[in-house]
C-alpha cells in the first residue's frame, strides 16, 4: 500500500521538525514543509500531497486559514489545522475553509495518526460520491446519448457504454434501479421517474411502477404479465400502465 504524502506547514522550526519526525515514525511520507501561507500554496500546487497539516497562526501576511482557503480553490486536498487556540472566533473563521479536522497543541502521536486517517477516509468517500454523482448525471441527464442509442453507466469506477438495443428491462429496487441486459446487470442510484423520463419513449415503455421494458424485447403478453425474449423473466403489468402498453404495441 502506497504511503500517504503529507505536507507540513508550521512556522516554529522545532515544532515542524518534531511533527515531521512523528509522521515518518508513523509511516507517512513528508513531501515538504513550509513556514508561510504563501509557500504553503506553492508547495500544495507542486507536490500535490494527500493531506496538509496547517498551523492556523502563521507568521507573515497570510495565516493558515487564508492559505487553506486559497488551496481549496485550486486543489482537492484535505487540510487539518494545527492550533493552540480553540476559541470560538478562531474556529468560526477556520470552519469556512471546510477543514477535515483540528489537532490541538500539544498533541500526541496517536492524535496525529487518528486525525489523519479519519481525514483521508472522509476525503476518499467524498471523492467517490462526487464520481458517482457525475457518472449518474451522465446517465440520467444526458438525454442526447439515449436518443443516439446508448447510455453510459458506472461499473467498477469506470464508465461502460450500453447500447439501448441490448437492454431488456429496467427494474426499481428501493433507492436504486437495475438495468438488465441478457447476461449482465448494472445497478445505479436513481429513481424510476428519472430513468423513465431520460430513456425516452420510442424504444422503452413503462409497464409497472417498478418496471420499464424495451418494446422490441417483448415476447408474449398475457395480462397481468408479459415475458421477454431470450430470458426467463415474468414482468408484471400494472393496471394504470395497461392502456399505454396497448397503444405502443402493434396488433393485427
Amino acid at each position: 500500500m502506497a504511503k500517504i504524502n503529507v505536507l507540513v506547514i508550521e512556522d516554529e522550526s522545532i515544532v515542524s521538525k518534531d511533527i515531521q519526525h512523528s509522521l515518518k515514525k508513523l509511516g507517512y511520507n513528508v513531501v515538504g514543509a513550509a513556514s508561510t501561507g504563501e509557500k504553503a500554496i506553492e508547495l500544495a500546487d507542486s507536490t500535490k500531497p494527500d493531506i496538509i497539516l496547517m498551523d492556523i497562526m502563521l507568521k507573515g501576511e497570510m495565516n493558515g486559514i487564508a492559505a487553506a482557503d486559497e488551496i481549496r480553490k485550486n486543489n482537492s486536498i484535505p487540510v487539518i489545522f494545527l492550533t493552540a487556540y480553540a476559541d470560538e472566533s478562531t474556529l468560526s473563521k477556520a470552519k469556512i475553509t471546510e477543514p477535515y479536522g483540528y489537532i490541538l497543541k500539544p498533541f500526541k502521536e496517536i492524535d496525529l495518526h487518528t486525525t489523519i486517517e479519519m481525514a483521508i477516509y472522509k476525503h476518499g468517500r467524498e471523492q467517490e460520491i462526487m464520481k458517482e454523482r457525475d457518472l449518474l448525471f451522465s446517465l440520467v441527464e444526458n438525454k442526447d446519448n439515449t436518443q443516439k442509442g446508448y447510455v453510459f453507466v458506472k461499473s467498477n469506477s469506470k464508465l461502460v457504454k450500453l447500447k439501448n438495443e441490448d437492454i431488456f428491462y429496467i427494474e426499481a429496487l428501493k433507492d436504486y434501479v437495475v438495468i438488465h441486459m441478457k447476461e449482465t446487470r448494472y445497478t445505479i442510484h436513481s429513481t424510476m421517474k428519472d430513468i423513465d423520463s431520460k430513456m425516452g419513449n420510442e424504444e422503452f415503455v413503462r409497464v409497472h411502477r417498478s418496471f420499464i421494458v424495451r418494446l422490441d424485447k417483448i415476447a408474449t403478453i398475457e395480462y397481468p404479465n408479459l415475458t421477454l425474449e431470450d430470458i426467463d423473466k415474468l414482468i408484471p403489468i400494472g393496471g394504470s400502465y395497461r392502456d399505454e402498453l396497448n397503444n405502443r404495441i402493434k396488433t393485427v
